[in-house]
């Protein structure tokens, strides 16, 4: 077994590193309040190749492994949380179109998504089917040349904001087999947006529900064939709920950082707080627990790049351990800070705000014990 980086991937690693240094930490505590979603930065993190991670080269993608990007969404998110999660969110809807689309499909968007001049969102999750995602309504009826979109979809980030929407609908039978997906453009007839949603976290970035009123978009924009769009759907969330837990990695390990930070200079009975057993015993831990959520998400890319059969598997459980832990380990951070970690001016309560809502989505983490139960049990 090797754990070591290769020179190149270290080298992905500083520049994404150097990015969110520059890019997104200065700015993150003012996206967060203001709740601007810093499209222009995005740009520029498109312009390192960012936003076409694992896309492939012929239009314009950096072609890398899911190892490549868990190193980057790292990176990122200790920068900003809520903006790399929606880079994730942004590569995984422009990975399925270059996976999927016919060649004339991809043609017409994968280039324009890579360098982010589109901005492109991911559709499945409706209000009436959220972990039962195969039980979704939304319809698309073929009407000559056009299908007929139907129905909407809910806790859409980038809703209203973004060119592109990646759209699981149903054209068939009841459950997975039925659903088809569909690349839909913000200026189609029938497509419109409700209110932005308030959120606990995540303020970066816009979320809003996503309506479908006889929304007429060419046939050609289906991906694929009919009834293999749930199959396309559940092959991206393997790499979002990698992403994701990458992302959570990164907030935690920011949280970490600022809590070695904090017990140095804090004083408490003429000592700081650092030298209390107390206190080194939950660094311990945090840092213990850190390295083995990476550890597990490291699996999970290796598992994808290689197509090993048990991917599903690791990705679900990677990203139930590390969400899961890596919240525990910046809310531990902000119970170190005492009632400064309770205030703005430090950045622990937004990561532990920012960080809550992975636990949901992508699958919620009570789905990822399902998923993992299911494919022990097929063994």
């Amino acid at each position: 077994m090797d754990f070591a980086l290769t020179d190149d991937q270290r080298a992905i690693q500083d520049a994404a590193r150097a990015f969110a240094d520059a890019e997104l930490a200065p700015h993150s505590a003012e996206w967060d309040e203001t709740k601007h979603f810093p499209v222009d930065v995005m740009r520029h993190a498109a312009e390192m190749g960012f936003c076409g991670i694992y896309t492939g080269e012929e239009h314009g993608g950096l072609a890398l492994g899911r190892v490549e990007a868990a190193v980057i969404f790292e990176e990122l998110s200790r920068g900003d949380v809520s903006t790399a999660a929606f880079i994730s969110i942004h590569n995984m809807a422009t990975w399925m179109i270059d996976r999927f689309g016919s060649d004339d499909l991809r043609g017409r968007y994968v280039p324009s998504l890579v360098t982010m001049e589109k901005i492109a969102s991911y559709c499945l999750t409706e209000p009436g089917s959220g972990s039962d995602a195969a039980a979704l309504r939304t319809t698309a009826r073929l009407d000559g040349d056009h299908y007929v979109l139907n129905g909407s979809k809910a806790f859409i980030s980038g809703a209203g904001t973004s060119d592109v929407y990646v759209v699981m609908a149903r054209t068939g039978v009841d459950g997975p087999k039925g659903i088809s997906t569909f690349v839909v453009d913000k200026d189609a007839p029938g497509l419109s947006f409700g209110a932005q949603e308030k959120k606990m976290g995540w303020n970066s970035q816009p979320t809003a529900i996503v309506s479908f009123d006889d929304c007429r978009i060419p046939a050609a924009n289906l991906l694929g064939k009919e009834g293999d769009g749930f199959r396309y759907a559940m092959m991206g969330l393997d790499g979002g709920r990698l992403n994701i837990a990458a992302c959570s990695l990164g907030g935690a390990r920011l949280a970490l950082e600022a809590s070695l930070d904090y017990v140095n200079t804090r004083k408490q009975f003429g000592k700081p707080i650092a030298d209390f057993q107390n206190t080194q015993f939950k660094l311990a831990d945090m840092a213990t627990q850190l390295d083995a959520c990476r550890l597990m998400v490291m699996r999970g890319a290796w598992a994808m790049d290689t197509n090993h059969p048990e991917k599903t598997k690791w990705c679900a459980m990677a990203k139930r351990m590390a969400t899961d832990i890596c919240f525990q380990i910046a809310d531990e951070a902000l119970q170190l800070h005492g009632g400064y970690g309770y205030l703005k001016d430090y950045p622990l309560e937004r990561i532990v705000r920012d960080l809550r809502v992975h636990r949901i989505l992508e699958g919620t983490n009570e789905i990822m014990r399902v998923i993992t139960a299911r494919e022990m049990l097929r063994q």
